[in-house]
């Protein structure tokens, strides 16, 4: 019972301390104790309070907000392809593979079948745990948006460690990554706003979200970031998980706009709707962003928000009617080539119950 506890008590991670904790405070985005939005954002919204949030969470998700039957899905061979191949491949939620220019990288893994710190609670869905670590190849960069069970999963962070050459993230996020095994020099912490140059014409640029970050009960120690990955042939925007604001725009006429968007869809709510992109908001962050082709993420492997589970899927193509957006829709381990913007995917959602 006391081994069981102690791997319990590790998957909360660890605050900042030491020199990290002397680091994260002269942050400019560091005040009052914990990192800060660029704008003023009220945790909930339209008279929420937390009791009747977690009511709301616990007692009021719709029927259709797990599905009943098994996720249809493909299971790419990743340790065979060709090292000339630019391509992604999503595992659900915010998890994804991607190779390009000769290098692979992998964006918040979650591979432990469940997106919070208790194994039988916020369960992925039948059929979305296609992948392990064992399926996929040597990682020259692991990037971690934030610090949430969504988007930093113990069990899979500890399982990489051997495969994983460096991690990018944002400030305070590496305290956790020490605690459970990794060495200090193959992790990369930035504040927002800060470039880093990875190899001759690959760098990777920080960029604000708006978002929160925590593990325990204290929030907000650890740096949400977003990231502008570009490669010899690719730019691509990383957006993790933010409410809208004027860091789109702002990024998309930065960088003058993006091969491709990745951004949240999904686990929304009116009463936190600062926080994660309302379904009529993403395909204008789209627009900001200036981005030739949009993957809408954050949907499909868990229920944490609510509504049904397909409603961001069915939401985003019919909302695209009007602006005819070039939106990729890949079901879980279908490969998408980068370099064909032209490829077509099916609504495979369609007539799962």
């Amino acid at each position: 019972m006391r081994i069981f506890g102690l791997i319990e008590l590790a998957r909360f991670g660890k605050m900042p301390s030491a020199e990290r904790l002397t680091k994260i405070k002269r942050s400019p985005n560091f005040r009052d104790g914990a990192f800060q939005n660029q704008s003023v954002t009220p945790t909930f919204t339209g008279g929420a309070t937390y009791p009747k949030v977690m009511k709301q969470v616990l007692f009021g998700r719709p029927e259709r907000s797990k599905p009943n039957d098994v996720i249809p899905s493909l299971k790419t061979d990743l340790l065979s392809l060709g090292s000339d191949e630019n391509c992604l491949v999503w595992f659900g939620h915010s998890s994804y593979f991607m190779q390009i220019d000769g290098l692979r990288f992998l964006v918040d893994p979650v591979f432990s079948g469940s997106a919070s710190p208790f194994s039988s609670m916020a369960r992925a869905f039948n059929g979305t745990d296609r992948y392990t670590t064992e399926d996929l190849p040597a990682i020259d960069y692991l990037l971690i948006t934030h610090d949430h069970y969504d988007h930093l999963d113990y069990r899979t962070i500890r399982q990489l460690i051997p495969k994983v050459g460096t991690v990018i993230t944002g400030l305070g996020t590496g305290e956790h990554l020490e605690y459970w095994g990794y060495d200090p020099a193959r992790i990369i912490e930035k504040d927002w706003y800060e470039h880093i140059d990875l190899q001759p014409g690959f760098s990777v640029d920080t960029i604000p979200g708006r978002h929160f970050s925590g593990r325990w009960f204290k929030r907000n120690q650890a740096l949400w970031t977003s990231f502008v990955l570009q490669t010899p042939t690719q730019k691509i925007f990383i957006g993790g998980d933010s409410g809208y604001d004027k860091h789109f725009a702002e990024t998309g006429n930065t960088f003058g706009g993006f091969d491709l968007a990745i951004l949240e869809n999904g686990q929304y709510n009116p009463y936190w709707k600062n926080i994660h992109l309302m379904p009529d908001e993403i395909l204008q962050a789209a627009l900001d962003l200036k981005a030739k082709r949009i993957f809408p993420v954050h949907n499909s492997k868990f229920a944490l928000g609510n509504h049904d589970w397909d409603e961001p899927l069915k939401l985003i193509t019919e909302n695209n009617k009007k602006e005819n957006l070039n939106i990729i829709t890949p079901m879980i381990g279908e490969k998408v080539n980068l370099d064909d913007h032209g490829q077509v995917f099916s609504e495979w959602w369609k007539g799962v119950k």
